[in-house]
């Protein structure tokens, strides 16, 4: 069976390593990777930490680039690699601009195509936008749906979806995020290695780990979140790291507002690795991230998800995760009760994750092999 795994960003490299690594350990599978390089060093760090070679790089990414852009050049530089390479099937991930052009290229050939991570809705086409969209249009199109969690795939049977047609599999990325910790427990030069890469943390204070990059939050939701960072680093037990995403809309704003404040560390984007050690540190995560929801509770990490809806309700359900939005007040109050709190702390760390348990990508390769 030829297999064609399309993806072309960071986090969909990440949930596709392992995946990726599975099934071309596999004898009946015919594997070829495509990237599209809709991003393109966030990328390549990926593809460096997991050894993984692309077959075929599209390449697309160019300065200020938009979704119009995006989609047009995946489609069209996938015509060529889809009439050379006549796979049996294509597998796609998650919800990005890449996953739904290339699924829709691989249907205008009639492919078969599997939807990794399928399934997860907030009901709200412009929350999180446009990824809310594609990932339905991804699923419409699929004929296999890799669904994550059993909420995800009541989902899709809710749409109208074929029972026989949905797997329930857990997420990859906890395969990615287990592989990876264990790398660097197992390491004790990478471990050092990256605890001299944070030597500016002091081992004193609890830290906390902050991303958001989502279009969504552009303008006024950065500058809600950076008012409650500078009423938080006013706390003298805590740290704040907070790796800024290359997007200007994240950087005028973080920057203008939260340089030069003593206990929050600007700094610039990071791998993966250095990532999970200090996902792994810290003392919680406060996120706009879809992937970070799912990480971060299997390492009894709690997040606080600056978002007003989730796709991801399962680790609001559970307990570990809870939806802040941007308000300065709800996010500030929020974060000093679970560092003041050792009760409500330790309610949301130890709280069970339904993300899965690293197996994920063994039970995909299972129902690819069942197809023959």
């Amino acid at each position: 069976m030829r297999i064609l795994v399309i993806f072309g960003t960071r986090p969909e490299a990440i949930k596709m390593a392992p995946l990726v690594k599975t099934l071309s350990q596999t004898d009946d599978i015919d594997l070829r990777v495509c990237v599209t390089g809709q991003h393109r060093d966030m990328l390549d760090q990926v593809l460096e930490v997991f050894d993984i070679k692309p077959d075929i790089d599209l390449d697309i990414m160019r300065a200020g680039q938009s979704l119009f852009d995006v989609t047009t050049d995946v489609l069209r530089g996938l015509e060529p690699v889809l009439e050379r390479e006549k796979p049996d099937r294509v597998l796609v991930h998650g919800d990005t601009t890449t996953a739904m052009a290339a699924c829709m290229a691989a249907f205008y050939f009639q492919i078969p195509v599997g939807h990794v991570e399928a399934g997860l809705r907030t009901g709200d086409l412009y929350h999180p936008w446009p990824e809310e969209m594609n990932r339905k249009v991804i699923d419409a199109m699929s004929d296999q749906l890799y669904a994550p969690t059993r909420g995800a795939a009541d989902a899709l049977l809710r749409e109208g979806g074929d029972p026989d047609k949905i797997i329930v599999t857990g997420n990859t990325v906890i395969d990615a995020l287990l592989d990876v910790t264990a790398r660097i427990q197992q390491d004790r030069v990478l471990e050092e290695s990256l605890a001299g890469q944070f030597d500016f943390i002091r081992p004193d204070r609890r830290l906390l780990l902050i991303t958001g990059h989502r279009r969504e939050s552009f303008g006024e939701g950065f500058e809600h979140l950076c008012e409650a960072l500078l009423q938080l680093s006013q706390r003298d037990d805590i740290e704040i790291v907070y790796p800024v995403h290359l997007n200007q809309n994240v950087r005028e704003p973080v920057n203008r507002l939260l340089a030069n404040t003593h206990n929050i560390h600007l700094i610039e984007p990071l791998e993966y690795v250095p990532f999970v050690y200090l996902m792994n540190r810290c003392h919680l995560v406060i996120t706009d991230s879809g992937g970070i929801q799912e990480e971060a509770p299997s390492l009894g990490k709690p997040v606080l998800v600056t978002r007003t809806v989730t796709e991801r309700p399962e680790a609001i359900e559970a307990g570990t995760a809870l939806l802040v939005g941007t308000d300065v007040k709800t996010i500030v109050e929020t974060t000093s009760r679970l560092l003041d709190s050792k009760k409500d702390y330790q309610r949301m760390s130890l709280a069970h994750n339904p993300y899965g348990d690293g197996t994920a990508s063994r039970k995909i390769m299972e129902s690819l092999l069942d197809e023959k």
